[in-house]
Order: C-alpha cells, then sequence, then structure tokens
C-alpha cells in the first residue's frame, strides 16, 4: 500500500514558466555563443538562441534534436542570458522559431536593447509580423527536402534588401530548381542569395561550375561551422 506522503513525491513539480501566457513563454533547446556559419555574417562571433520545434521533416535536417528536447524560460531569461555573453550580434534560430508567439516580441525587444538581430526561419510561416529591424534569413525549402510544397510563398513578395535566401539543395536537381527560382522571381535583385550544399552529399566543384556557369547573383555557401568542428557537434 502506497502512503499518501509516497503518492505526493511521485508528482512532478509545476513549472510555472508553462504556464505563462504563449507570448511571455519560449521553450528553448540552448542558447550558445559561437561562430556564425552561414549567411552573410559567417565567422562573426554571436548569441545563438534555438528555440524548440519544428512543423518540417526536411530528409536532411541536421537539427533533429532540437523537435522536443527544451525548457520554457521567459522573454526576460532569455534576454539576461544572451546579455551575459557581451556580443553585439544575436540569431534566433531552431528548428522553426517563428512557431513560438513568443519569438515576436522577443525579437522587438532584442532589437531594443541595441543588439544586431537575425532569424533564420524554414520557409513556412509568415515571415511580415516580424520587427523590420531583424535581418530575415528565409530558407526556401527545395524538392529533395521533401517539405517544398510547405513553402509559404508569400513570403517572397515581402523580402527587402536587408533580408537573405538559402537554398539548401541536395542535388543538381534542387540546384535547377533553386537557380530558376532566382532567375523567374529576380530574387537576386532584391537581397544575398545563397546557395548551400548539404553538407558531404554534393560535389563542391560542380556546384561552383554550376554558380559561374549561370552568371545568377548567387552566393556559395557552405556551413563554417561544420568545416570547425564536427558535424555532430551541438552548442556550435
Amino acid at each position: 500500500m502506497i502512503s499518501s506522503d509516497e503518492r505526493s513525491s511521485d508528482k512532478r513539480p509545476v513549472d510555472p514558466v508553462a504556464a505563462l501566457p504563449v507570448e511571455d513563454r519560449l521553450k528553448v533547446h540552448e542558447i550558445f555563443y559561437s561562430i556564425q556559419g552561414e549567411s552573410t555574417f559567417a565567422g562573426r562571433p554571436c548569441v545563438l538562441v534555438r528555440l524548440t520545434g519544428c512543423q518540417m521533416r526536411c530528409t536532411w535536417c541536421d537539427t533533429e534534436y532540437a523537435f522536443y528536447e527544451g525548457s520554457w524560460m521567459t522573454r526576460d531569461q532569455i534576454l539576461e542570458q544572451v546579455a551575459d555573453h557581451g556580443c553585439p550580434l544575436v540569431e534566433l534560430t531552431g528548428g522553426e522559431p517563428l512557431l513560438q508567439p513568443g519569438a515576436f516580441p522577443l525579437l522587438t525587444e532584442l532589437c531594443d536593447a541595441g543588439y544586431e538581430v537575425l532569424v533564420e526561419t524554414g520557409g513556412g510561416v509568415d515571415i511580415s509580423r516580424v520587427d523590420p529591424r531583424v535581418r530575415r534569413i528565409l530558407d526556401v525549402k527545395c524538392p529533395a527536402s521533401g517539405e517544398s510544397e510547405a513553402n509559404h510563398w508569400p513570403n517572397l513578395d515581402v523580402l527587402r534588401a536587408t533580408d537573405e535566401l538559402k537554398f539548401v539543395i541536395a542535388d543538381e536537381n534542387d540546384y535547377r530548381w533553386a537557380a530558376g527560382l532566382v532567375r523567374d522571381r529576380k530574387l537576386g535583385e532584391i537581397c544575398p542569395v545563397h546557395i548551400s550544399p548539404v553538407h558531404g552529399t554534393v560535389d563542391l566543384e560542380a556546384l561552383a561550375g554550376w554558380i559561374l556557369r549561370d552568371r545568377f547573383p548567387m552566393r556559395l555557401q557552405l556551413q563554417m561551422h561544420k568545416l570547425i568542428w564536427s558535424p555532430e557537434t551541438r552548442g556550435v
């Protein structure tokens, strides 16, 4: 027979942050200080705030661990941890960071605090609500990802010069698809466009040749953090 004391000890403590309104809490997988590995900011020290959760399941995803793991934090707690690193550049990433309602006020608060702020989004969520001071890095899903039908195409209509586009390609068909979209929508005239090969799957010399051949305003982007550290290393 289990005593009342034993039954009460089995109860898990309630996380008070989890009970807050959705705009005031975020599930955070990790906050870490590293070298920014992608975008025009590659090579710069950066604080990355990785949020939990993603609605997509890309075939080549390298952050599946962020789908479920994480702890609830208030926006103030996140801002405090970011400030502890003393770095002026901050990126909100995931998973898909814009799935969480609290991401939008957090981005605004980071801008208000004087940070240079980036958000990397998977392209399936409306980006128009993001504070205009934030540089939005939009990952447009190519066919081999298995999620190209999930792209929120109106995002391309609200791009600004301060935004950036990323196409992760797994093969030549992905490259041709991305290049065709860049050409037809004249995306290179709007903002920087990055062609990023899935790590270890695409012949880099061939890819460089395709970009040189087509003469579109596209940048070959390698994931710098995977060249510095092991591709499996977290928190970098």
